[in-house]
């Protein structure tokens, strides 16, 4: 190897000063960031205390700030928050990180005289990122004890328990590496919000606990929802009202209630769902696999009790319902290269609508067979559509309309 020479040097000096420039003034023309954390603002984090109006006025100073900020949640402390709205517009884009915890009360009670439908709440926020790798505890062991739906005696709770993080009239929002969990309802809905990002989430919650969906759409748009582990007490995934753009992929679900649309129509609504995309997911004893739905590609699913159902005749309440799936049309749905077990005996359900029927529907490569072995059965009332290469069970489409 040849010597270093002073003229080695010098180039070596001059390369180093060029690099030290070229990262100064990279940082000069880099716009400055703010960081603020709960406890500027007087949060004790010691998972007692209410820290509420600490986190309001981190917020305020934290979305009125000129510059872009970044409003940490510190790690190794838990933050109890009591029902909290957070609103906008923010002068700069804003990011919330979640290293530590925020944990709901326990108790309904505390909800008195404040809005039942809402925990997090996050209105009218744009280009918000969520983020850190903390928990957010919704704490709702007791909400789900008082649920009619749990408790078969009265007095049980009737009243819609909150949605433990909800963002409205939302544009340009990211949630990516936290964790969320038992949730009161729904852990993380959207509603009229578009440009979502939901990655990398780890979302947990009893299988018996209640109507606590994973991740809820309700007319929102342009979404992506991949990468995540979703275990709860219904949906992993769900989505009513009008949604478009939906890409959801490379989800495990289980248990639950695997990935559902719908309801729709309730009340007699017009309401439609178009461009939804599940591929690349593994559902493991879930009640339902996908469940009406869109274009379903790359299903894997394991002692799931219904693989693959299309019911205009759900029925949420414990009296019938009348049937009112006039203003429901179900249309080009795509179920592509499903495979796996199916618990019960009919691994494909598809009631549609007298009045509506179901048209276009396709199954191509659907391979279910019973968890014990055995090929279990498929069921259709006014279904057609057509089925492509191989299907098991074989395929109860009807050609044509009749």
């Amino acid at each position: 190897m040849a010597p270093v020479t002073r003229s080695h040097l010098s180039v070596l000096r001059g390369f180093v000063a060029l690099a030290a420039a070229v990262l100064y003034f990279s940082g000069a023309a880099a716009e400055a960031r703010l960081l603020l954390t709960l406890d500027d603002f007087g949060a004790v984090g010691d998972g007692v205390a209410n820290d509420t109006q600490a986190f309001l006025d981190a917020w305020t100073a934290a979305c009125g700030s000129q510059e872009q900020a970044v409003l940490a949640v510190p790690a190794a402390k838990a933050y109890r928050i009591w029902p909290l709205q957070l609103t906008g517009p923010c002068k700069k884009k804003l990011k919330l990180l979640i290293a530590g915890t925020i944990v709901a009360p326990a108790s309904p009670d505390e909800w008195a005289g404040r809005g039942w439908m809402k925990w997090l709440y996050i209105y009218g926020v744009d280009n918000l990122s969520v983020s850190g790798g903390g928990t957010i505890d919704g704490a709702g062991q007791e909400w789900w004890a008082r649920s009619c739906k749990r408790k078969k005696t009265q007095p049980c709770n009737t009243v819609s328990p909150p949605r433990a993080v909800h963002f409205e009239e939302c544009r340009g929002v990211s949630v990516q590496g936290v964790t969320l969990q038992n949730g009161q309802h729904f852990h993380l809905s959207f509603t009229r919000c578009t440009d979502v990002k939901a990655n990398f989430l780890r979302v947990v919650a009893p299988a018996d606990s209640p109507n606590t969906d994973g991740i809820h759409l309700n007319d929102t748009s342009r979404v992506e929802i991949m990468d995540n582990l979703i275990s709860v007490g219904d949906d992993c995934v769900s989505m009513v009202g009008n949604c478009s753009d939906i890409r959801v992929s490379d989800i495990s679900c289980g248990p639950g209630h695997g990935i559902s649309i719908g309801s729709l129509g309730k009340n007699r609504t017009t309401d439609r769902v178009e461009n939804v995309r599940v591929e690349t997911c593994l559902l493991t004893n879930t009640t339902n696999g996908v469940r009406i739905k869109s274009w379903f590609e790359n299903i894997v699913m394991k002692n799931v009790s219904s693989p693959i159902i299309i019911d205009q005749y759900y029925c949420d309440q414990p009296t019938p319902c009348a049937n009112q799936t006039e203003a429901v049309e179900v249309r080009k749905v795509e179920f592509v290269d499903v495979r796996g077990t199916s618990a019960t005996a009919q691994a494909i359900n598809i009631a549609c609508s007298d009045t509506v029927p179901c048209r276009e529907l396709e199954l191509k490569n659907v391979n279910l067979t019973l968890e014990g072995g055995g090929v279990p059965s498929a069921s259709c009332y006014k279904a057609f559509g057509k089925a492509v290469a191989t299907v098991v069970p074989a395929s109860c489409l009807a050609k044509q309309d009749s």
